[in-house]
């Protein structure tokens, strides 16, 4: 374990990741279920959305479990993961069949975890030292 102090800013970026993670999950499941129950227009398509959501779950999964560790590279994959989800936000509240509850409930949390990671406490936080070992990933 680190010897950092517990940060409560951090803490947050991880609960919201964490979050995401389980939605994501949720969404993988759901996937799949429609797979093996329903007839799929493109079954190509439907695996590789499945597939890909399984990925997304992992990777969102892995960075919230690191970023609970400090670790620096968090900041990068946490920036990418709700940049890409504002998107898809955005996307979801424009066109005639748009929902703007749904775009909002993707859009605000990715907006926190980014305006969070450029606060001072989590950047010392998740900053590397030249004095600190490294220490071991599991």
């Amino acid at each position: 374990m680190s010897n950092r102090p517990k940060n409560v800013l951090l803490t947050t970026v991880a609960v919201i990741l964490f979050a995401e993670a389980a939605l994501l999950g949720a969404a993988t499941v759901y996937l799949v279920m429609g797979l093996l129950v329903s007839r799929a227009d493109s079954v190509p398509s439907a695996v590789a959305l499945t597939f890909l959501t399984l990925l997304a779950t992992i990777a969102v999964a892995l960075i919230g479990a690191h970023t609970l560790r400090g670790r620096p590279w968090i900041r990068g994959g946490a920036i990418t993961w709700q940049v890409l989800q504002a998107l898809v936000g955005v996307s979801e509240m424009q066109g005639a069949t748009g929902n703007v509850l749904i775009g909002l409930l993707l859009i605000i949390p990715a907006v926190v975890v980014i305006v969070l990671l450029f606060t001072k406490p989590v950047i010392a936080a998740t900053t590397r030292r030249a004095d600190t070992p490294e220490e071991p990933i599991l």
